[in-house]
């Protein structure tokens, strides 16, 4: 397909972590063909029948009938775990159900060091990205880099399936978070439901994590924590790690883009994740709209990642300066890759930017 195609298709997935950044490893101009950011119907309305009206398109990725169905054509593909070991780095993997009477699951990571190891390992809380709408933990993408992440730290990861937009719409996401934390605390009491957990898991070292959207889930759940603390667990916890974070706001910022329509087309987005409730300056999506309110973040330490041409460079390096800023009592942590784009480790994973990215990642885990 040539370059020009591709940039037509692929335009729609700014948020979408994995699709983002394959456009910057072609290096070509990004360009917004307008008219694709409004809602369309895939037909003149006489030639269709109501069932088949779309709500929303975002061609390639994700289409949303009037009807309640929803199709996906991005983030779909997944592969099985590994309970005998990945033959690349020996980590074990396996499917489980967090919490059954929220039909909570996650896929868990247990490194090979977990066996010799004298002390129990850090627990890392993965929430994958997708802009709230596509992927799992199964998906190719984020099963290498969860299981690179725990033989790397080496910690056990706990990667969490959350329910997606836009048939459950945010706070779904939040709330799945937030109970998929507390189910991972308790399991890693000795006796726990969870053999890794309770056999290898601290829940005294736990940190949560995610990338773009997913990163926005890891920053809500810890200022959630402080409100709602977890038995096992209080109201902090060791690190929060925030890999090219999605956040966004009304007014740009920075180098951001200022046309109103592509602005237009960011919301757009937000509006069918959070099933039009809440504006693009809720704290949730905006959380430079409310800095005083960073000072309870429920973590220790933070870990800020971002790149020089990543869409939300500007929020990732705002929200950083904020952290700074508002009083919060931890440790601030950032780092930023020349000439990359968003969440380029994940296509990407075995360049040696990318390599350097998960050393960072990991070394913050192991300081946890």
């Amino acid at each position: 397909m040539p370059i020009s195609a591709r940039r037509v298709l692929w335009w729609p997935a700014l948020l979408l972590a994995p699709l983002a950044a394959l456009l910057f490893r072609y290096q070509f101009p990004i360009q917004f063909p307008i008219q694709l950011l409004k809602p369309r119907t895939a037909e003149p309305k006489a030639a269709m029948d109501a069932g088949s009206e779309i709500e929303y398109d975002m061609p390639g990725v994700l289409r949303w009938h009037k009807s309640g169905r929803v199709e996906r054509f991005d983030g779909t593909e997944t592969v099985p775990p590994s309970p005998s070991g990945d033959p690349t780095n020996g980590v074990a993997s396996k499917d489980v159900v967090l919490d059954p009477a929220a039909n909570l699951s996650a896929r868990l990571y247990l490194p090979p060091a977990a066996a010799a190891a004298e002390k129990r390992l850090p627990v890392v809380v993965f929430f994958h990205g997708g802009a709230f709408f596509v992927h799992t933990a199964a998906s190719p993408l984020y099963h290498r880099y969860a299981a690179a992440l725990a033989a790397a730290a080496p910690a056990v990861v706990v990667s969490v399936d959350y329910r997606l937009a836009p048939e459950h719409p945010i706070p779904a996401a939040y709330d799945d978070a937030f109970a998929a934390l507390r189910a991972v605390v308790a399991a890693c009491r000795p006796g726990g439901p969870e053999p890794w957990l309770a056999s290898h898991g601290d829940a005294s070292r736990v940190v949560l994590a995610g990338d773009s959207a997913g990163a926005n889930m890891a920053h809500n759940t810890a200022m959630r924590l402080r409100k709602e603390r977890v038995d096992g667990l209080g109201d902090k916890v060791s690190g929060v790690a925030l890999l090219h974070p999605y956040f966004w706001g009304k007014e740009p910022l920075g180098g951001e883009p200022t046309d109103a329509a592509v602005r237009g087309g960011f919301e757009r987005a937000w509006q069918v994740a959070c099933g039009g409730e809440l504006g693009p300056d809720h704290p949730y999506i905006n959380p430079m709209a409310s800095p005083e309110e960073w000072r309870q973040l429920g973590c220790g330490r933070v870990l800020v990642t971002t790149a020089e041409l990543c869409w939300f460079v500007e929020r990732a390096r705002a929200y950083a300066e904020g952290i700074k800023a508002c009083g919060w009592d931890g440790e601030l942590q950032v780092y930023d890759t020349k000439g990359e784009g968003h969440v380029y480790f994940l296509p990407k994973y075995d360049s040696e930017l990318a390599a350097k990215e998960l050393a960072v990642v990991a070394d913050f885990v192991r300081r946890c």
